[in-house]
């Protein structure tokens, strides 16, 4: 079964936001992506709006919802009660919940799962109350897979930004060995799995070969590079076969 793609759509807004300008196109884009075969779009909408801003995020919800039903709406961020109000007012098809301090320049880590484990599971019941599908950001420790199963979550995203800048055939070799045995981990526990971060048309045949049922990749930084390259629909359907489709 070849894994889905979420297009995560944080650094198309961070290039729209260097003008005062209404382009390019957050939503455009995301339609775009989702046209040309995309299976869904992630957003990460911090407190000071960097890239994502909150209007983004009811734009994108409104235009998932009318022009591609069937399509899914990630949600991703710390969840403060600021995340949680946008969570309640959209209901998007999942919510991954991460650990980012708001002064962070990107997601770098994933949750300690066994300290956190009372402010998640309130957390993780709360958002389930919404109708949402809760995924928790951990990193390539097999542990981790067992624990979000215990918290209740529905799925994991193992934080792939530690693989996606090695070189060294060895140490790619051992760290693809702990994703594949986080991803057994959490399925045992009766969890899917997704992976995001530092992700590309070059390192993903790996993950896919070594670990074939993540459930989900969710890509943005490298995409929206390859954008520029080959656009948007040619860049889609690149990763697409990258997935395995």
């Amino acid at each position: 079964m070849a894994t889905n793609l979420s297009v995560n759509l944080n650094a198309i807004a961070m290039l729209r936001n260097r003008r005062d300008l209404a382009w390019p196109s957050v939503t455009g884009i995301g339609a775009m992506a989702l046209g040309a075969g995309a299976h869904g779009l992630t957003v990460h909408p911090r407190p000071d709006e960097r890239h994502i801003r909150k209007s983004d995020v009811y734009e994108l919800a409104q235009m998932i919802n009318t022009q591609w039903p069937g399509k899914e709406f990630n949600i991703e961020g710390f969840p403060d009660q600021r995340l949680l109000g946008i969570v309640n007012d959209v209901r998007p098809d999942q919510v991954t919940l991460v650990p980012d301090d708001p002064t962070q320049n990107t997601s770098d880590h994933g949750w300690d799962l066994v300290g956190n484990k009372d402010q998640l599971v309130p957390l993780i019941k709360e958002v389930q109350g919404f109708g949402c599908r809760v995924s928790l950001f951990v990193d390539s420790i097999p542990q981790a897979g067992s624990l979000a199963g215990q918290l209740n979550a529905d799925r994991i995203e193992i934080y792939t930004g530690p693989y996606g800048v090695l070189t060294d055939p060895q140490e790619i070799k051992q760290e693809l060995a702990q994703i594949r045995d986080t991803c057994g981990a959490a399925r045992a526990a009766g969890l899917k799995v997704n992976a995001g971060h530092d992700l590309t048309l070059e390192n993903l045949p790996a993950l896919m070969q070594a670990v074939p049922d993540i459930a989900e990749c969710s890509i943005g930084h490298c995409f929206t590079a390859d954008c520029l390259i080959y656009g948007v629909e040619q860049t889609v359907k690149r990763y697409l076969k990258a997935l395995g489709h």
